[in-house]
Order: structure tokens, then sequence, then C-alpha cells
């Protein structure tokens, strides 16, 4: 007989914590084609995409502080070799809206742009104090907890992105970091899902203490069904965008030759 569960309602949504990385890794493999490392003695997970061009690594580090997720994509054609990283608080749904932008069939022209477009239609604003080492063109959400910027590279290199959630004389709930040759389509893909004002679905327990002091929560129910097959309603919808591209021997590939040592 079917029941109902408690779910919670979390806003803004960058304070709803990690949520199931299978939000992200089941559609890459199974609505996208991304190919799975075969080692079940590394506590990691590798996903590699069909072109064997694009690689995402979720490698669990003793410090939730430091990186878990590395997203990277090889030099190809004139597009350079990018890559992004997110902490282990960040939720998933945020990850997976780079990743699903990644993986379309028709992405987002490249064109330049104002970066900042969905963020200024959410009312975000330039930030009220700078810390010296970021840009003073940077960007903070209405309630001042989260704010994307770009790191200022004195060589200069093309200057990274930096997105963060924080709140005030604690530490970082999350950072991510891109790097300035990341495609512009992706980073729109990053900031909408920043500004997105959808609450995102938690179980009670897996409510950050955080998102009920500084956020907004309400309680609610859901069907027991609901809550279980949203994931896979989630993959059907992203495989009917495309049939995978057969695979193909990138510098990501297993079989890919190997770069020779100097002697």
């Amino acid at each position: 007989m079917p029941h109902d569960i408690d779910v919670v309602l979390v806003a803004p949504r960058y304070l709803a914590g990690p949520g199931d990385p299978a939000w992200v890794t089941v559609p890459l493999h199974r609505a996208s084609g991304w190919s799975t490392g075969e080692d079940p003695l590394v506590p990691r997970v590798i996903l590699t995409s069909p072109d064997q061009l694009a690689q995402l690594r979720i490698a669990p580090d003793p410090d939730p502080a430091e990186p878990w997720w590395t997203l990277r994509h090889a030099h190809h054609g004139d597009q350079r070799a990018w890559s992004m990283t997110f902490d282990a608080n960040t939720p998933v749904e945020i990850i997976a809206a780079v990743t699903d932008a990644l993986t379309a069939p028709d992405p987002r022209p490249m064109v330049a742009g104002d970066p900042y477009e969905m963020l200024r239609a959410a009312g975000w604003h330039a930030p009220r104090h700078h810390d010296g080492h970021t840009s003073p063109q940077g960007m903070t959400a209405p309630d001042g907890l989260a704010r994307v910027d770009r790191i200022v590279h004195e060589d200069g290199r093309t200057a990274s992105w930096i997105v963060e959630t924080s709140v005030h004389h604690l530490p970082s709930v999350w950072r991510a970091y891109a790097d300035g040759d990341t495609p512009p389509h992706l980073m729109a893909a990053l900031f909408g899902a920043m500004a997105d004002e959808t609450p995102l679905v938690r179980e009670p327990h897996r409510v950050p203490h955080l998102a009920a002091t500084h956020g907004r929560t309400s309680s609610g129910q859901t069907s027991a069904e609901t809550f279980a097959f949203a994931l896979e309603r989630r993959t059907t919808a992203l495989a009917t965008r495309r049939t995978p591209p057969p695979p193909a021997a990138g510098p990501f590939s297993p079989h890919a030759p190997k770069p020779r040592r100097p002697r």
C-alpha cells in the first residue's frame, strides 16, 4: 500500500547539503554513456565520456574542505583543456546542472556576454567588501551567504572562477573552482543553478544545521514512490535527449598511448 514519507524543502539551494552523488553519476553512465573504472579496491569513482575527452572523478579526501569532485576536459580543436572542482558539501543538483549542460546535444552558443545575467536577475549584487584577492566585479547572493568571483592572476593567465558558500566568521560551507578556459555555457549552467530559487528536497536527517539556522526550511510529505523513483525519472528524461556517440580514443581512454618519459 503506498505511503508518504517526511521530507524537508531547503532554500536557498546552496545550503541544502551534498545529497546523493548518484544524482550526477547515474545519468552520466546510463543516459550519456560515460564508462566507469573497474577497480573495486580503490575508494573512488571515475567516469569517462564516450569520446574519451572528459572525465569525472570523485575521490573523497579525509578533509571535507578539500575538493571531492573533479571534472576535466582535454584540449580539443579550438577548445583548450579545462577543469572544475567541487567540495564534498556542494549540493549534487548544482554539480548536475554542469554535467547536464556538458552532455547536452545542443549546448548554448559560446558567445561573449554578461556571465552574471542570471545572477543579477535573481537579485545578486556586487560585494560590499573586497578581500583584495579576487576581482571587485564579483557577485554576492541577496542573503550574503554565497558569492561568485574571479581569481586575479598576476602573471596574466586567464582568470579562473571561484564559487563559495560561507557564513560570516565560520569556515566555508563549500567551494567550487573553474579555470578560465571552462566553456561559458557551463559557467552559465553553474550560475543558473546557484540563482535558482526552487527549494531542494532532502530527508529530515540530511538537512545541514546551517540550512535550518540561516536558510529557509519547510517540512512536508511526498509519496515514497515519488521519492524513490526521482532519479530514475531524471535519468530517463536525459536519455531521450540523444543516443550517446560510439567510444573513441581520447586522452582519457584506457587504451590511449602513455606519454613517454624523457631519457
